[in-house]
């Protein structure tokens, strides 16, 4: 599909409900009840704490695809795209071939207690991904019978990234990453990755017109706990989509329109394609993400540490926290050293000035700050 008409598309069928970091179950329960008419929707399990768990069937063609969002609750923004792709695909009759061709299975959020607290975790604190051969909660348990009745001819394992991300070894966000993950302890390239690999060069061609060079390759070393990894082991070609950082784009809404634009690269490709793998080789030399980026790196600061004044760089992350039902990034202080090998998405230059916290004392690793003082000016770490 030509870029402009998936942009097009993304901006006329954006689902303006949802919007920043905090996306649980009573965010979505009003949106799929409202496509009811367009999809097949259904209950197909419970959590831990009994929130229910939803299916979402569209289409009717014979390429079936499954795909699930907030396995790990805190990693909403694949999820605002499920919603955008359901607005569209329920409402424009111009991509009325995707669901004659294909079948789509979409679980919006396979994790609602974690969604609802915010944490990558579930209710009894097990991480999902990391679940899928022991099945030991009723999470898993969920997502592993919908693949066993579903038979999907494809898999979309979506979630999201930290900031912390580079595309490489360059000063660049890894703002999407994919990863067709390994099957084997010896991440051969078999013919099952190949078709990942495949439909994954599809959506980085589409990308690097809009974020060149913003496009990472996931780790894949290989975990059989893994969904992604087991998944891939039973010859299903899976998919990992990582939603990471855009510049100044922490609600992750323009993220969301590069997920969206995958989305759909993706399904108009399977659509029109009889995937063999054969033009798997650009998949390749996607650049595998590195952990290059700090939030804010204060450069040149003047500090104490262990009593000994000293001028390092002051590397910064923030900390996501679920405060009164949103999701508020507090900066806190991760290394004071050297950092000329990192990069920050944003950089303070102290020009050897001293650096105090916000009550005027010295830094400290680990210690949170709403704002920094420089040559007693007060510097105000984040805004809203």
């Amino acid at each position: 599909m030509q870029l402009e008409v998936i942009q097009s598309l993304f901006s006329k069928h954006k689902e303006t409900s949802l919007y920043h970091r905090y996306i649980a179950t009573k965010h979505i329960e009003p949106l799929v009840n409202n496509l009811k008419d367009f999809i097949e929707l259904k209950i197909i399990g419970k959590s831990v704490l009994n929130e229910s768990i939803y299916g979402v069937k569209i289409g009717k063609g014979h390429k079936r695809i499954l795909m699930w969002s907030q396995m790990h609750g805190n990693e909403s923004t694949t999820t605002k795209a499920v919603f955008d792709l359901l607005n569209v695909l329920s409402r424009d009759s111009s991509l009325k071939y995707v669901l004659d061709r294909c079948t789509l299975f979409i679980i919006p959020i396979l994790n609602p207690d974690g969604a609802k607290a915010y944490t990558r975790i579930n209710a009894n604190e097990v991480d999902l991904n990391r679940d899928a051969q022991n099945l030991t909660q009723p999470e898993s348990k969920v997502l592993r019978q919908v693949f066993n009745d579903f038979m999907p001819h494809f898999c979309f394992n979506l979630h999201g990234q930290r900031t912390i991300f580079s595309a490489g070894n360059i000063d660049k966000p890894a703002t999407i990453s994919f990863l067709a993950p390994a099957q084997d302890k010896y991440c051969n390239i078999t013919p099952n990755r190949k078709i990942a690999m495949e439909i994954i060069s599809v959506m980085n061609n589409a990308l690097q017109q809009i974020i060149p060079g913003q496009v990472g390759k996931y780790d894949d070393a290989f975990n059989l706990n893994c969904v992604g990894d087991t998944f891939q082991s039973e010859n299903v070609p899976t998919i990992l989509f990582e939603a990471g950082h855009y510049s100044n784009d922490y609600e992750r809404e323009k993220t969301r329109e590069f997920i969206f634009i995958s989305y759909l690269e993706s399904l108009n490709y399977i659509s029109n394609t009889d995937v063999t793998g054969e033009d798997y080789q650009s998949y390749l030399k996607i650049p595998e993400n590195e952990k290059l980026f700090y939030d804010i790196i204060i450069r040149n600061a003047k500090t104490k540490i262990n009593t000994e004044e000293v001028i390092v760089d002051v590397g910064i992350l923030f900390q996501e926290k679920l405060i009164d039902k949103k999701v508020e990034f507090i900066p806190k202080i991760d290394k004071m050293e050297d950092l000329d090998s990192f990069y920050g998405h944003k950089e303070i230059n102290a020009n050897r000035n001293l650096v105090l916290n916000e009550n005027g004392g010295d830094l400290s690793i680990g210690s949170e700050n709403v704002f920094v003082i420089i040559n007693n000016e007060k510097i105000l770490l984040f805004s809203k």
